[in-house]
This record gives C-alpha cells, sequence and structure tokens, in this order.
C-alpha cells in the first residue's frame, strides 16, 4: 500500500506484471529497435480487440492523427473540421500540414462534438470556402460521440471522419468499440492512458492500402530499393520493439484497468452525491440551474454537482471521472475552491480541456458553437481516476471534497 501522504496522481502509468517478459525477449533477441515481433504482435492484439481489420503502431497518437490527415489528403490551404472541447494534440496536426481549422461546438449529453453545429459548419465553409478535407470526432474523457449522427453527415457531404479515441480505448457503441468508426481511428498509449507503452499511439482501418501507406510514410518513406531512396516525405514515427512489448503486456489487463475505473466513477458518484445532499441540502439558498444555452443536466442531487451520464448504449471506460460544479447550488463553492482543497492534500486534480477556440494559438480560426463547452471549461474539473487507487486514496479525495464544502457553509 502507498503511504497515505504520498502524492495521488490524476491518472499514473499501472503496469500488469507481463510487460518484463516482452521486454527481456526483445533483449534476448537483441531486437530493440523499430519493428520486431513485438510490434507485429501489439498491432495484431489491438486488432482483434477492436474489430478493426488493420492497425499500426507509432510513437504517439498525434503521429497517428497526422498520418491520418496526411492519407485523407490534407494539404496546406486546406480546412478541417475539428472538435473545440479536446486536447491540443487533436488540432495541433493540422497545422502541422498547414491546413486551417474550424471549430465546432460540444453538445450537452456526450461532451463532444455537436452534430447540428457539425452540419452547419459545414454547410457555411462549403459556401465560404469549400468542402472541408476531414472532420476529427473525439470520445472526450472515454464518452463516446453520437457516431451515428456524425457518421450519417459525414456520408451526406462525402467528407472522411477521424476517430480521435485517444482517451476511449474500451469505450462502446452499441456494442460496437470506439476505435472501428469512420476511415481511420487513432489510439494513444501516453502514460496517463488506460494503457500505456510509456508513449504511444496507433492508426488503425479497414482499408489495408491506407495501413500500409502509413507504415510507409511512418519509416521514412523509405523506397523499395537497395539504397536509401525517398520520393515521399516520410516521418520518424514508428514505435519501437520495447515500446510495443509493453503494449503487448498491458492489452492482457486491459479489461481489469476499464473496470477500476468504472469503479472509480461509481465510487464518486454514490459517496459524493449523498454526502452533498447531507452537508448542504438544507442550506441551499439558490435554486437556479446553469444557464448556458442549450446545457441543461437532467439534476442528479440539490447540490449542484453533476456527473456526465452514459448515453442510452453508451459504455464509457471512464478514463478519466469528471464533474462540473455549479456555485449556484453549492454555497458558493466553485470548481477552483475544489481543486485548491485537493491540492492541499498532496492530490492532483485539473480543470476539463480549454476548448481550442479559446487558445492563444487558434483565437483567431473559424468557430461554430453555442457556449457549451466555454462552460464545461469553467465549471469542470476533472478527479484522480487511476486504476491503481487505492481504496484509502479514494476515501482520501472524497474526504477532501467534503471538508471543502463544510468549510465553505460554516464562513457562510
Amino acid at each position: 500500500m502507498r503511504n497515505i501522504n504520498s502524492r495521488i496522481y490524476l491518472s499514473s502509468p499501472h503496469m500488469g506484471g507481463d510487460e518484463l517478459d516482452y521486454i527481456h525477449d526483445a533483449f534476448a533477441k537483441n531486437w530493440i529497435a523499430p519493428l520486431g515481433a513485438n510490434v507485429d504482435g501489439f498491432e495484431k492484439d489491438l486488432q482483434d480487440y477492436s474489430g478493426r481489420e488493420h492497425a499500426a503502431v507509432v510513437i504517439s497518437g498525434t503521429a497517428a492523427l497526422h498520418l491520418a490527415l496526411i492519407l485523407c489528403g490534407v494539404e496546406s490551404g486546406d480546412e478541417v473540421i475539428c472538435q473545440s472541447m479536446t486536447f491540443a494534440a487533436s488540432a495541433n496536426p493540422i497545422l502541422y500540414q498547414g491546413a486551417k481549422p474550424v471549430f465546432v461546438d460540444s453538445e450537452a449529453k456526450t461532451w463532444n462534438i455537436d452534430p447540428a453545429l457539425l452540419e452547419e459548419a459545414i454547410v457555411d465553409r462549403i459556401q465560404k470556402k469549400g468542402k472541408p478535407k476531414a472532420i476529427i470526432v473525439v470520445h472526450l474523457y472515454g464518452m463516446p460521440a453520437k457516431m451515428e449522427a456524425i457518421l450519417r453527415i459525414s456520408n451526406k457531404y462525402d467528407i472522411p471522419v477521424i476517430e480521435d479515441a485517444a482517451e476511449a480505448l474500451g469505450s462502446s457503441i452499441n456494442g460496437q468499440r470506439c476505435g472501428t468508426f469512420g476511415l481511420f481511428s487513432v489510439l494513444s498509449f501516453n502514460g496517463n492512458k488506460i494503457i500505456t507503452t510509456s508513449g504511444g499511439g496507433a492508426l488503425l482501418s479497414n482499408r489495408k492500402d491506407l495501413i500500409d501507406k502509413s507504415r510507409f510514410l511512418a519509416t521514412q518513406a523509405r523506397d523499395d530499393a537497395p539504397h536509401y531512396q525517398h520520393s515521399e516525405l516520410g516521418f520518424n514515427y514508428r514505435m519501437s520493439n520495447i515500446s510495443a512489448g509493453i503494449g503487448r503486456g498491458q492489452m492482457k489487463v486491459l479489461q481489469e484497468r476499464i473496470s477500476a475505473r468504472r469503479r472509480n466513477h461509481d465510487f464518486y458518484f454514490e459517496e459524493l452525491g449523498e454526502t452533498w445532499l447531507n452537508l448542504l441540502g438544507s442550506t441551499i439558498k439558490d435554486e437556479k440551474r446553469f444557464q448556458v444555452s442549450s446545457f441543461n443536466p437532467k439534476q442528479e442531487s440539490p447540490t449542484g454537482i453533476y456527473f456526465l451520464k452514459e448515453p442510452k448504449g453508451c459504455v464509457s471506460n471512464r478514463w478519466l471521472t469528471t464533474i462540473l460544479v455549479n456555485p449556484a447550488e453549492t454555497n458558493g463553492v466553485t470548481r477552483d475552491d475544489i481543486c485548491q482543497a485537493l491540492g492541499k492534500k498532496n492530490i492532483e486534480s485539473r480543470p476539463l480541456w480549454k476548448p481550442m477556440h479559446l487558445q492563444p494559438l487558434y483565437k483567431d480560426f473559424p468557430y461554430y458553437g453555442r457556449g457549451v463547452s466555454d462552460m464545461l471549461f469553467n465549471y469542470g474539473l476533472c478527479l484522480p481516476s487511476g486504476s491503481n487507487l487505492k481504496d484509502d486514496e479514494r476515501e482520501k479525495i472524497s474526504g477532501a471534497i467534503k471538508e471543502a464544502l463544510k468549510r465553505k457553509q460554516v464562513l457562510t
């Protein structure tokens, strides 16, 4: 058991035990560089788990997304639609290609790209600039996006979808795993993800020709010649045999990691929901709801603390448990109050992603929205969600939040 006074991280790596077997095998065979049996095996593991026909593992999810854009024919001056509520890595590869992002707001039920606004953006961009080359959809924090509606729009306008499933390995929609929607899917195995290779990612598709081309581009686009010859611009993006070995070991415990993350979410929801009701139920003076456009979540308790529900048919891996804090319903307690209270207890938390249309780098690019992602950023908080969290650590986290709420109540 970890020392109760040690730092509790938001989402730390969690090894399963078999990773070293694959690494030792690579060392024994002196196959350390990119490619090798572990790379082939890891790609096969991802195909078998996801149901995708083909996969290529690379050095990061960002690299996989960059390759997807290239294979979609995105070039300088083109436009690519991108979900605004996401990490910068979803948008940055657009700039790598010299293209221009067009950002679209979220809807309230999944916090992912709003299909109605997506179609509005497409129609408007066709009139003003020409048809966008691709659509980047993100499953934020593991919650599946509204893929049926999104793919219907994609097919209507013949614009390929790149599914950013970096946070959603193990999530599903009506039994179909995230990472299998659209022309391309992207996964991430960064150190904070549900499984990790320390750093790494994967590009998945049902098109063998496209995955073969991605491997070619990821290996410096070396031509089939006895000497080093290059007819296209390539990249040093291929995953090493060592990293892939870690991934093979991690795949063996993936389902356990998903279950642990979902247990974290259930603990927070049940423990803190009841506690907030007991602490503040008799003192709430203001019953107003969030007044942000169409966002009006069903109230779970009269405390102003909201958890994101799974829509019917959707299963989230609950990569990170997230809450919204409405100070009008918490007797003045804010998201930042809770974040600071956790920090004083050496517990890491963080606000939700700052939307791309609010980032200095992207503030001048087109944006289609109704204020939902702005609200999420202003009121949202990510709680520690690692699959290696212990019971006493979860108790410490919930206790710190209860203290923050109770202290504010007393002071008021």
